[in-house]
Formats: structure tokens, sequence, C-alpha cells
């Protein structure tokens, strides 16, 4: 069932088709924890070492297939909100398509690159082999991947948050349920865990494509609609590809972070792996409402209606704002708390109050992520590129100076102030390009 998000009062249009993606985000952290404890609890240290070192890997994989994906169908949804039906059909077949020729690409040259990647990268030789089975079977999985990311963006581009967060939670669900069948009873190791993944996501894709056949047979293309030009997949691949690479833009940023983080030593590594679990929780607010403004944003545009965006930020920004700052006065207070759930014994004191720093410098800063998120997700629908990745890559440099600099100077405090940098660095060029965007459009408008 399709949502059209062009009629109706903005503010809560967006809050009833983000809170889905809330709950979503939530059960997919649950997942990752209930995953981690299986290879942890069953394969042992090294097979949960072994998986844990390629998260960067995976982040990597998964940024670029969800931000190409996600490009790939915003052109869907303007052409939603501009009631073109025939012009939907015909995004359907060059998303496929495009999606097709991406995924090949992506497979072959990580496939290949990634026995040199796990060597640069230093993997411990007691559990390369183990970490190169797992990641190897993950990106040879990465079509599967990639479809199950167009369906799901698709369906909720088009409206319908609800369905595209159940089909993300029966990925979920399969996942957890084939990892036991997997690892305890075919005795895969961690073959297996990377398996379970695959399956699950091949399951939930034959969900999503029931139900596009039985709620959306208007967006299955037909006939003269797979007569797709040059010109079809470069309209599409000029927002899909620039919005995965922003993704791993931020990814590569981490990744230069976490290195400055190793000199630092044992203790600020674990508070700040701690501390990033809490994190990725508490900021999932922010991201939905950043989702949510993109198929928002898309479908207005392509309505042309442009004022209906402008009072979208707003109300956006004032709700993922408010949730922003209750968010960053709960970890202020209870900051120390959430770190004791993840640490004991030796050094947890130290541990906690590392984490607890960083927690209280991010929290406090997470206003200004907040309309990060809006404004990039908004240009990001109305079909502009070239700012969110300038943006992006604003953020992969002030996050470098951090790790090379503040961390330097002040040790784990400069790492703390990395993302806070990152987001103001980041925000700067999506704020004048924003107003910008505006003030054309008004003056279109009038």
């Amino acid at each position: 069932m399709t949502k059209n998000l062009t009629e109706g009062e903005p503010a809560g249009l967006i809050w009833h088709f983000t809170m889905p993606l809330i709950a979503g985000n939530i059960f997919q952290q649950l997942y990752a924890f209930v995953d981690t404890l299986i290879v942890g609890r069953w394969l042992g240290v090294h097979a949960l070492a072994a998986v844990g070192c390629t998260g960067c890997l995976m982040f990597l994989l998964i940024g670029l297939i969800l931000g190409t994906t996600n490009g790939l169908a915003l052109v869907m949804g303007q052409r939603f909100g501009a009631g073109d039906e025939k012009g939907v059909r015909r995004s359907a077949a060059t998303c496929l398509a495009a999606s097709l020729i991406f995924a090949a690409v992506l497979t072959a040259v990580s496939v290949l690159a990634i026995p040199a990647i796990l060597t640069v990268m230093e993997t411990p030789p007691e559990i390369y082999e183990d970490a190169k089975t797992f990641i190897v079977i993950f990106a040879a999985a990465t079509p599967i991947g990639v479809l199950f990311g167009l369906l799901t963006n698709v369906i909720r581009v088009l409206g319908d948050s609800r369905t595209a967060t159940v089909m993300l939670a029966l990925s979920l669900i399969l996942n957890i349920a084939f990892e036991p069948v997997f690892i305890l009873w075919l005795k895969w190791g961690v073959a297996g865990a990377a398996l379970a993944t695959g399956c699950g996501q091949v399951f939930s894709i034959a969900a999503c494509l029931y139900h596009i056949r039985r709620r959306l047979p208007q967006i299955i293309p037909h006939g003269e609609d797979w007569h797709i030009t040059g010109k079809d997949l470069y309209d599409h691949l000029r927002l899909g590809l620039p919005m995965g690479f922003q993704m791993t833009i931020i990814a590569m940023g981490t990744i230069v972070l976490q290195v400055a983080l190793n000199r630092l030593g044992p203790v600020p590594v674990a508070s700040y792996a701690a501390a990033m679990k809490v994190e990725s929780i508490a900021i999932m607010p922010m991201i939905s409402f950043g989702l949510a403004m993109a198929a928002f944003s898309a479908q207005n545009y392509g309505a042309g209606k442009l004022e209906r965006i402008s009072q979208g930020v707003k109300e956006a920004i004032k709700m993922s704002g408010g949730f922003s700052i209750a968010v960053g006065v709960l970890l202020y207070t209870c900051g120390s708390f959430f770190m004791e759930i993840f640490v004991e014994g030796e050094s947890a004191a130290e541990v906690v109050e590392y984490g607890r720093i960083f927690l209280t410098v991010n929290g406090c800063c997470y206003f200004i992520l907040s309309v990060l998120f809006i404004l990039r997700n908004t240009l990001q629908g109305l079909g502009q590129t070239v700012v969110p990745t300038i943006a992006g890559v604003m953020e992969l440099i002030m996050r470098s100076v951090a790790a090379f600099w503040l961390c330097d100077i002040y040790g784990y405090l400069g790492a703390c102030w990395a993302s806070p940098m990152a987001w103001v660095g980041s925000l700067l060029p999506l704020s004048i390009a924003y107003w910008y965007t505006s003030r054309t459009f008004f003056r279109q408008k009038n």
C-alpha cells in the first residue's frame, strides 16, 4: 500500500512515517546484540574476533549498498509524487537493471580485494582464515543484499515505512533462526554465520516481491517499460552512486579514527567501543527522521509542492531536535549507568569514566546531528548529490584532523570531539545549500 505524502499536515505525516523506522532500527540493534552473543558463545573468542575485525568492511559494504539503493529508489519517489504512473513503472525497471549492474561490479571488486585488505589491516594470523571466510561469503552475497535493499527502499519511498520495517524485522528474525542450524547442527562455523544473513534476506526478498505483487501492482514494469535507455540509467545512477559514495566516506572516517584510538591503548579502545554501542541506539530517532524527510521531499518535489518541503523541514527539525535534546540530557545524567552494562571487573571504573566523557561530549551536540540528517536527506530527496557528497568529505576531513591532531594533544578527549567536529563541518555546506535551494524554490513558486 502506497502513502501519498503530498497531501495532509506535514508534521503528522512525518511523525507517523518515522515511528516504524525507529522501531525497525531498535530491532536491528537488538539483532546485532543477539548475533554477537551467538557467535561468541557457540564459536568462541577467536571466531568472535574474526567476525568483529571485519566490522569496518561490513560497514563499508552495507553503507554502499543502502546508500546506492536508496538513491535509486528516490527517483521513483519523485515520479510517484508527480503522479507519473508510467514513469514509476519505468523507474522500477531501471532501478532493477542499475542494481544488477552495481551488484555485479561491487561483488567482483570486493571478493577479489578482501584478502589484500585484510593483510593491510594487519589481521592477526590466528583469526585471518576465519575472518577471510566470513567476509568473502558476506561479499559474495552482495547481489542478495542489493536486491533486498532496493525492494525495502522502494516500498519505503512510496510512503509505506511500516511494511519496509516488517520486512527488515523478518530478515533479522530468520537470520537468528538460521544461525543455530548452520553453526550447531551443520557445524559450518563462521561460514554458517555469514550464510545465515544471506538466507534470511532471500526469504525476505520473496516476501517483498509477494507484497509488491499483491499491494503495489501499479509499479510492476511491463512491455515497453523494460526498454531502458542510457538516459534512464544515468538519471538513476546520478543520484544512487553519490549517496553510496557518501556512506563510504563516512565509513572511512570511522576507520581513520579507530587507528588513532588503537594507539591510545586497550582501555580507551574498549571505552569507545562500548560507548558507540550506546550511541548507536541513541541516534536512531535522528536517523529515522532523516529517512522520513528523504521520502517526504522526494514525493513533494515530484508533485511540485515546494513550500511543503520547507514546512516539513521545519516540523522535522522541531521533532527530531526535541528527541536529540532529550537523549542528550539522558546520556549526561545516566551515561555511567549505561556504560556499566557493558563492563565489569578490572579497569571497569576507568572504562566507565572514559565512556561517560564520550557520551557527554557527543550527547551535548546531538541537536547539530539531528539538523544534519534532516538537511542531508532533504537535499538528496530533491535530487541533489554534489553538496551532500562535499558534506561527507568535510566529515572525513574533520575526523581525520581529530584523529591525527587532537588525539596527539588531548588524547582520548580529542577523540571524543571527533564526531561533533565532523557534524559541524558537514552541516556547514548543507545549511548553505539548503538556504540557497529554498530561496530558488520560492522564487520559482512566486
